[in-house]
């Protein structure tokens, strides 16, 4: 049913659209159709807006969360099944630990050396104290490798070194020497060019007492080598023919180390048994000789022998006095 003129006057009105009373009806009516376009468009507009903005807002959103590290969805979804995890081992649904494998113990020492030790090791007796005379034979015999190995003795002290008069040192010629060809240097001004050049071509290095001076620079390079000259070695002196023969014939130094043991060269392999037992007999009466007066008691805890790379042998401290 077509609206009369006065109600098109009041619907222009409720618009808020300004009409001449006086215009026509169809005149009227366009005003009011105008009006109602325009404001579609208004709408459509704002609606277009407000998803343009939403759909910018996610897609910030979007990359604020990427960008985040800890908080990008697949750090979140992590985060849940971690999360969840918790939350059913809690409850007791989580399934049960599994156990951890067996650890496998270490072999023993012995069993990890090689095939021709654990063959000369089977010739000594496990916690037997041979007579110092029977481990001397038994050094000789297992030994295996190929050159002409070093029979050594380790003297365990009663001894603290960290205590000056309990520091045992000296020096002694062994009787049958120490089976190694010593090359023995001189101190002196050509010798000193040599150690300038980083030069180190002898075994024992002797000097007189006023030359001592000028060795005292080279002290870092030669003392960590155990070259340089001592009284107590007897490479300091005045007779320097006696030392150097000294030198040859077989002098050995010895020093208990931190824990209290001596470790000593006493000759070679190829020695005979009466030659070893010579040079091990005055090394322990060296080591006796030197005993500190506060010590009391045992001065001796333990003595070993072995060869280079081979087995250790226990020496009864009943067959050394």
């Amino acid at each position: 049913m077509a609206k009369t003129k006065k109600e098109l006057l009041e619907e222009a009105t409720a618009l808020g659209i300004e009409v001449d009373p006086k215009s026509k009806l169809a005149e009227i009516k366009q005003q009011i159709e105008t009006h109602g376009e325009a404001a579609g468009d208004t709408e459509n507009e704002a609606v277009s807006n407000e998803e343009t903005t939403e759909e910018t807002s996610e897609e910030s959103a979007e990359v604020k969360t990427a960008k985040a590290g800890k908080r990008s969805a697949k750090a979140l979804a992590e985060a849940g099944e971690k999360q969840a995890k918790e939350e059913r081992k809690a409850s007791g649904e989580e399934a049960e630990v599994k156990p951890k494998p067996p650890v496998t113990p270490t072999r023993p020492r012995s069993e990890r050396r090689g095939k021709q030790f654990r063959k000369r090791a089977e010739l000594i007796e496990k916690d037997k104290h041979y007579s110092l005379a029977e481990a001397l034979d038994l050094a000789q015999k297992s030994s295996y490798v190929k050159f002409d190995a070093t029979v050594e003795m380790h003297i365990n002290l009663d001894v603290d070194p960290r205590h000056a008069d309990q520091n045992v040192r000296d020096s002694l010629v062994l009787p049958a020497g120490t089976g190694k060809k010593v090359k023995v240097a001189v101190a002196s001004d050509e010798l000193l060019a040599k150690l300038d050049k980083g030069t180190i071509d002898f075994d024992v290095l002797v000097a007189t007492p006023d030359f001592m001076p000028k060795l005292g620079k080279y002290a870092r390079v030669l003392g960590p080598r155990g070259l340089m000259p001592n009284p107590k070695s007897g490479t300091v002196t005045t007779d320097v023919d006696k030392a150097i023969a000294e030198a040859q014939a077989g002098r050995v130094e010895y020093r208990v180390d931190t824990t209290g043991i001596i470790h000593l060269g006493v000759g070679k392999v190829s020695f005979t048994s009466t030659q070893l037992l010579q040079n091990s007999q005055a090394v322990l009466t060296s080591v006796k000789t030197n005993k500190p007066q506060s010590v009391k008691g045992n001065y001796f805890k333990a003595i070993h022998l072995t060869t280079t790379m081979g087995p250790s042998i226990s020496v009864d401290l009943a067959s050394t006095n």
